[in-house]
């Protein structure tokens, strides 16, 4: 019983520390995502052409969501109310992380699954883990440590970061030699915007940025000409000019996401609704979900679903300005990066602006791995955004004293 009691008490005592604002669009966002999974996935489940031409219940995408979900809201509530932070900044928790992951990804490599071209997935008893997702964080945790590690040598002699940079790389170089492209982009940008935000590199990337950027385009045009990449990296390029063109062939997918979004209008077909998810978009509950929250709840949804997600990565922003530590300024810019630019590459895929790379729209499409990846990077906000509100509150605790003792 007294345990019990000591429970609420902690509950009670960090609940007034808690971003609720925050939580409160994570919820939301994971709620119509439960619903748009079970929306997508219900009918195509029952056909069994979403498990291997094996009919299943029509609740069997769904109910797997609605584990992760608890499970990731369990993540939450105990990062944001029990989690010490200490653990975050200390070296072997941080050598752990990343000796662990890349152990993982070299098993992936060598037991993982094939799926949709990509050898990216490893399963470790019920579970089908992408390590890649959880390389997000590693990164986002890893990289700031090193520099706030050695702050007063890290701008003196950038070269100090060339070993933990280079690690990461090679992690990442891991994920590419599985053929995950979009994660390979995602990661590397993450990476990039950690760096940069921390001031290294930023001489470096101007100085070298249109050399660079040419050679790339020259070397995209010669191997398109010469026909050296591969055939399913060929077809995603050639569908952004006129994927109506090649509706029956490459342009498939982007035609049909593109007429679902169309069939939306303004307010939708409504719920559960969708023409599309019927066989004509071959994953409508993960990478194409977005099209289908288009066509059944119109723009309308489509534009929530938006405001929602650029809404955290505001939040993480204005927290990354507000926080006294630069280990936790830098955790921000990541999270901020991970969620803002895998929206942007999902929405873009589907939408045809820029190639298709199979990645999740954040804490709406199906996947276990993403959704707990996800949510430990809220847990992470909350925790700075409970740290600001604790520094704060101390602040004007010793305010008075302070002005008392000089008169």
């Amino acid at each position: 019983m007294n345990k019990v009691k000591r429970f609420f008490s902690i509950i009670n005592k960090k609940a007034k520390y808690i971003d609720y604002s925050l939580l409160v669009t994570y919820v939301l966002l994971c709620l119509i995502g439960l619903v748009m999974v079970y929306s997508a996935s219900m009918v195509a489940a029952t056909k069994g052409s979403l498990t291997g031409g094996v009919p299943v219940s029509g609740t069997y995408f769904y109910t797997r969501q609605l584990a992760y979900v608890i499970v990731g809201f369990a993540i939450v509530f105990f990062m944001a109310f029990f989690f010490n932070t200490k653990l975050l900044q200390q070296t072997k928790i941080q050598q752990i992380m990343v000796v662990g992951i890349i152990i993982l990804l070299v098993a992936t490599l060598i037991f993982g699954s094939n799926i949709n071209g990509s050898k990216s997935w490893l399963r470790l008893g019920v579970i089908n883990l992408q390590v890649s997702e959880f390389l997000k964080l590693v990164i986002i945790l890893y990289i700031p440590f090193m520099i706030e590690k050695r702050r007063a040598q890290v701008f003196r002699d950038p070269k100090i970061m060339f070993a933990p940079v280079g690690l990461m790389f090679f992690a990442i170089g891991l994920v590419l030699i599985q053929r995950d492209l979009g994660q390979v982009m995602l990661l590397t940008i993450i990476l990039l915007a950690i760096l940069f935000y921390a001031g290294l590199g930023v001489k470096i990337a101007l100085k070298w940025a249109v050399p660079i950027i040419f050679i790339i385009a020259v070397g995209l045009i010669i191997a398109l000409a010469f026909g050296w990449l591969p055939s399913y990296l060929t077809a995603r390029f050639s569908t952004l000019v006129d994927p109506f063109s090649q509706a029956s062939g490459t342009g498939y997918h982007i035609s049909n996401s593109l007429i679902a979004i169309g069939n939306g209008g303004l307010l939708g077909r409504g719920l559960g609704n969708s023409i599309m998810k019927l066989g004509y978009l071959p994953e409508p509950h993960t990478d194409f979900i977005f099209s289908i929250i288009c066509e059944e709840l119109g723009l309308i949804g489509g534009l929530l679903v938006i405001l929602l997600l650029f809404f955290i990565v505001y939040r993480a922003f204005v927290l990354a300005n507000k926080t006294n530590s630069y280990f936790y300024k830098l955790v921000c810019v990541g999270i901020a990066t991970y969620i803002g630019i895998q929206t942007f590459i999902n929405l873009g895929g589907i939408s045809g602006t820029i190639p298709l790379t199979g990645v999740p729209l954040p804490f709406i499409s199906f996947g276990g791995s993403s959704m707990l990846s996800l949510s430990i990077a809220i847990g992470l906000l909350l925790i700075v955004a409970k740290q600001i509100k604790i520094d704060k509150a101390r602040a004007k605790k010793q305010a008075p004293t302070q002005i008392s003792r000089r008169y």
